[in-house]
């Protein structure tokens, strides 16, 4: 690769993943340290062009989540910067941070998911049969995510859906059907290009729904690595999370989540496009089954990125 790029590594930001951002920010900077890249990493809320142009580094790698930092507002800033960058561009970022923009990619791509509606709050019945889950169409990590089997556990949600609505003004949610079944992780390391097929990870956690805890602090979440999946399955997984993948612009790497039901139906539930890399985090898992250490993922990326520059 020549003369090592020195790298920007950039955490926190103002969305509700911040902690996670963090920690998964600390690792990639010690990561390309430990492979001999000058790293800077810097701490950010939301910082202007300005800001950023101030912070030094030929290669920006980006280790945020949410909406500003996952969703598209942080990605035209680091386009306007001029330098090459890790992760999506700011198009293909909102399309896959929109559940609901996703799954209508999802269905032109002929991939399965499940029954949706966006949420009108003004309405106090269920715009889909029970059982639901309802949650926030912008958000990840389960931010704000409510199961809803029965009439009661419906007017709960909702009455918790309003109050936060108070506190979130500008966060709108969305309905899908309830959908018993394994969760399954594909992750997708550089979709428009050459594109390794990663291991599927099986999430099996002790309570009955992966939620934030579940997916980053707590030890009792049991995770198999190329689970044993009926036949066929892992492909149709495979092809349908690197369909979606292409469809929405997404480059350099993502995570698709899928939920296998009982009839062995893997239904697309979403796609993110800056993956956690904390050491709970379900890419890097995968990528370590695969022969990638998370060092050398890291590394990936950084080439990816110089590969493509300010193209895609």
């Amino acid at each position: 690769m020549g003369e090592k790029p020195s790298i920007l590594v950039l955490g926190g930001g103002p969305d509700a993943e911040r902690e996670v951002s963090l920690d998964g920010a600390k690792g990639v900077a010690e990561a390309l340290a430990s492979l001999g890249f000058t790293v800077y990493a810097h701490t950010l809320n939301r910082p202007s062009l300005s800001d950023l142009r101030a912070m030094p580094g030929d290669l920006v790698f980006p280790v945020l989540h949410g909406p500003w930092g996952e969703g598209g507002p942080l990605q035209d800033l680091l386009a306007d910067l001029g330098r090459p960058f890790v992760g999506c561009r700011g198009p293909a970022a909102r399309l896959a941070m929109d559940k609901v923009a996703t799954k209508a990619v999802a269905l032109r791509a002929g991939v399965a998911t499940a029954e949706f509606a966006i949420l009108n709050t003004r309405d106090p019945a269920c715009p889909l049969p029970l059982p639901v889950v309802a949650k926030p169409i912008h958000e990840g990590s389960s931010v704000g995510v409510h199961i809803c089997k029965d009439a009661s556990q419906w007017e709960k949600a909702i009455a918790a859906i309003r109050a936060d609505l108070q506190q979130n003004p500008t966060r709108t949610y969305m309905v899908e059907r309830y959908v018993p079944a394994m969760e399954l992780t594909q992750g997708v390391l550089d979709p428009q290009g050459d594109n390794p097929r990663l291991p599927i990870v099986a999430i099996t956690p002790k309570a009955e729904f992966y939620d934030y805890n579940a997916k980053y602090h707590s030890d009792d979440t049991g995770y198999v690595v190329d689970p044993k999946l009926p036949a066929g399955v892992a492909d149709q997984v495979f092809h349908a999370a690197q369909s979606v993948a292409k469809t929405l612009g997404v480059r350099h790497l993502c995570r698709v989540d899928f939920l296998l039901d009982q009839r062995s139906t893997p239904w697309l539930l979403e796609v993110n496009t800056l993956p956690g890399f904390t050491s709970h985090s379900l890419l890097p898992m995968a990528a370590e089954r695969f022969g990638l250490s998370y060092p050398q993922l890291c590394e990936r990326l950084i080439q990816c990125a110089l590969r493509d520059g300010l193209s895609r």
